[in-house]
């Protein structure tokens, strides 16, 4: 069974100069086709995996879960409204979220 959302329950997709706009003001992020991504490499697995955690919290909190893909001491975030198939604005605000978490860990 197919769930149908109506249009105007769907997120609005951003502009590419929305997108722009919104990656000058995030250092690190990038637009890799319809998400945004960054890599974070942490000093020690255990601090990368304790990112993760705080990443996983605050987009439960915000109903708008990140691909994560962990490498070691490396952690990449791609973030991408696939409700609506491509880039929002919750996209550039849970970078920002993701941002001040590795921020307030030092990373």
């Amino acid at each position: 069974m197919r769930c149908i959302v109506p249009e105007w329950v769907m997120a609005q997709l951003l502009t590419d100069g929305e997108i722009d706009s919104a990656l000058s003001e995030l250092p690190g992020w990038r637009r890799a086709g319809a998400s945004l991504v960054r890599t974070i490499e942490a000093p020690t697995f255990v601090d990368a995996i304790a990112l993760v955690d705080k990443v996983a919290e605050a987009a439960e909190e915000a109903d708008h879960h990140p691909d994560i893909d962990i490498r070691w001491r490396k952690v990449t975030y791609s973030l991408c409204t696939h409700s609506a198939g491509g880039i929002t604005e919750s996209d550039p605000e849970m970078a920002r979220r993701i941002d001040r978490l590795a921020q307030s860990q030092g990373l």
